[in-house]
C-alpha cells in the first residue's frame, strides 16, 4: 500500500476506532468517473471531497460524483455573497486538510474544518471515497461516513 494510504488508513482507525479496506487502482482515480470504473459502482456513489474557500474559512463539501458545488446555494448556506466563495487552491487545500487534491479523504484533516454533504448518499448502501492519494479509495457506509465526517447534510449542489 501506498505509505500515505497507509498514513491514512492507520489515522482513520486511531480517531474513528474501526478499520477500513482502502483499494487501490494503479490506473488511478483522479476523477468521480474513473474512481467509478475502478470500482465498479454507479458515479453517484463516489463521494468527491470538494475543498472549499468560504468567506475566511475552508469547508469540505462531501459531493456525490454526478453533482457539482453550486457557489451561490454554499454562499446562501454561509450567509456570504458569492463573491465570497471560490475553490481552494492546491496550497490551501494541503494546509487545512494535510491532504492533496485528488486524495483528500471525507475526513482525518490537519485543522478543524466544516463539513457538508450531498443528501443523495442516503440512497445508498455504500459509498466509496479518497484514500489519501488519487490512486486509493475506500467503501464507506452513508451512516458510517456521517459518523465520522459529522457533516451537515445541505442541498447546496447543481
Amino acid at each position: 500500500m501506498h505509505p500515505t494510504a497507509r498514513q491514512f488508513a492507520d489515522e482513520f482507525r486511531e480517531t474513528h476506532g474501526f478499520e477500513i479496506a482502502v483499494s487501490e487502482f494503479p490506473e488511478g482515480t483522479k476523477t468521480a468517473q474513473d474512481a467509478a470504473d475502478a470500482v465498479g459502482c454507479d458515479l453517484a456513489q463516489i463521494v468527491k471531497s470538494i475543498v472549499m474557500r468560504v468567506g475566511d474559512e475552508t469547508a469540505v463539501v462531501l459531493t456525490s460524483g454526478d453533482h457539482r458545488v453550486d457557489e451561490a446555494a454554499l454562499a446562501d448556506e454561509f450567509e456570504l455573497e458569492v463573491s465570497d466563495v471560490r475553490s481552494a487552491n492546491p496550497s490551501e487545500v494541503k494546509d487545512a486538510t494535510g491532504w492533496s487534491i485528488g486524495g483528500v479523504p471525507p475526513t482525518c484533516y490537519d485543522t478543524p474544518i466544516p463539513v457538508l454533504a450531498d443528501p443523495v448518499f442516503e440512497t445508498f448502501e455504500e459509498v466509496w471515497a479518497a484514500a489519501g492519494t488519487p490512486k486509493a479509495v475506500f467503501r464507506i457506509t452513508p451512516s458510517e461516513l456521517h459518523s465520522v465526517a459529522d457533516p451537515r447534510v445541505v442541498d447546496v449542489f447543481e
